[in-house]
């Protein structure tokens, strides 16, 4: 019996955007485009006609904007949702947003040629959208409750919340090791908004744009008790402080004698990524060994898992999110599968868990 074919609204301003994108996903057996849409207001039409599985959405275009309309549709008709995001920080801080309101994934759009660019990224971007349609809605994220920053407070060496001094504290030799991908910004900042100031180094690999790591990494530095970089080459990695791959390097953990340093890679994609959440995972394992503590969360695909395994198999203990918590189980799934995780996890008990496993 042929699968059925999730059904794709396409909603863009420009013309060629929106037939680049229908003969990109008609040409995948997985999806039928059912209809485009120049604004959205026709948009919001032709969502009540054909009742789309998954929605493509231009981040800026007349009459009204991508992130207004997102958060009206998230309020009265929740649905995946795709942005189709420019290569610009403007551009990565909407879609940013986005994702906060409850957006999925997003595609880049070329800055220039804009056909040729979307037709290099077509594979990724029907997997994007197909992995979309069957993705989950989950509920709007929410920040710590009092509670719960009396808890982290009481967690940290300063007893507030606030950036940490990296020195003299009990979890200096520790790494955490983080992985995401689809669904993954919003879940790295519910577990690093938790973390305690005086948490141990955290290195992460998201799959992302180069133009969007460095405001990613800057908008969760606003928020976190942690102090948050986008990693540079040879930067020490200290405890109280995060360590994001760019996104066009692969992020190594190496040992530089007594001290871990974060050192960046130009090499090939692996897994069809660079950065590799499966590079970082390999080396964290080779050199930090039994003192990482390694965290799958949400993603599409399988980068990772054989890392993770390594990890493992090297006395670190991994943890990976559990399949309702969530957007895609493909990531965390893999890892479970090829026997690398000791432990599965909503996302909003990870942290607890971390905390209660530096302390050891």
């Amino acid at each position: 019996m042929e699968k059925k074919k999730s059904k794709v609204l396409i909603v863009d301003d420009s013309a060629l955007v929106r037939q680049m994108l229908t003969e990109i996903l008609n040409s995948d057996p997985r999806l039928e485009v059912i209809g485009t849409a120049s604004d959205p207001l026709i948009a919001r039409d032709k969502i009540k006609q054909l009742h789309p599985d998954v929605l493509t959405l231009d981040v800026e275009m007349p009459k009204m904007d991508g992130i207004t309309f997102l958060s009206n549709l998230m309020r009265l008709h929740p649905m995946p949702v795709i942005m189709v995001s420019s290569l610009t920080e403007k551009g990565a801080d909407i879609t940013l947003q986005a994702l906060e309101i409850g957006a999925i994934d997003f595609v880049a759009k070329p800055k220039l040629d804009v056909k040729q660019g979307l037709q290099e990224y077509a594979t990724e971007i029907c997997d994007k959208v197909a992995s979309a349609a069957g993705a989950r809605i989950l509920d709007s994220w929410c920040p710590p409750t009092a509670d719960a920053i009396e808890t982290i407070k009481k967690h940290s060496t300063d007893a507030v919340l606030g950036k940490a001094a990296p020195q003299k504290l009990k979890t200096t030799e520790k790494i955490i090791a983080i992985g995401a991908s689809t669904g993954g910004t919003e879940a790295i900042k519910e577990v690093l908004l938790r973390m305690p100031a005086d948490s141990p180094g955290t290195v992460i690999t998201q799959h992302i744009p180069a133009a969007f790591s460095g405001p990613f990494a800057k908008r969760m530095d606003k928020n976190c008790a942690m102090t948050v970089y986008e990693a540079s080459d040879g930067q020490q990695i200290l405890p109280g402080h995060v360590y994001i791959a760019p996104g066009d390097q692969h992020l190594i953990v190496e040992r530089s004698g007594a001290r871990y340093v974060c050192r960046l890679n130009d090499g090939p994609a692996v897994n069809r990524h660079r950065p590799s959440v499966n590079v970082m995972f390999r080396s964290v394992a080779q050199n930090v060994g039994a003192n990482a503590i390694g965290v799958m969360l949400t993603g599409m695909g399988d980068d990772g898992a054989e890392g993770m395994k390594e990890m493992h198999d090297n006395g670190a203990h991994t943890l990976a999110q559990d399949e309702k918590t969530s957007v895609v189980w493909g990531m965390p799934g893999e890892a479970v599968k090829h026997g690398g995780v000791d432990e599965i996890v909503p996302l909003h008990n990870i942290t607890n868990k971390l905390i209660i496993l530096m302390e050891k």
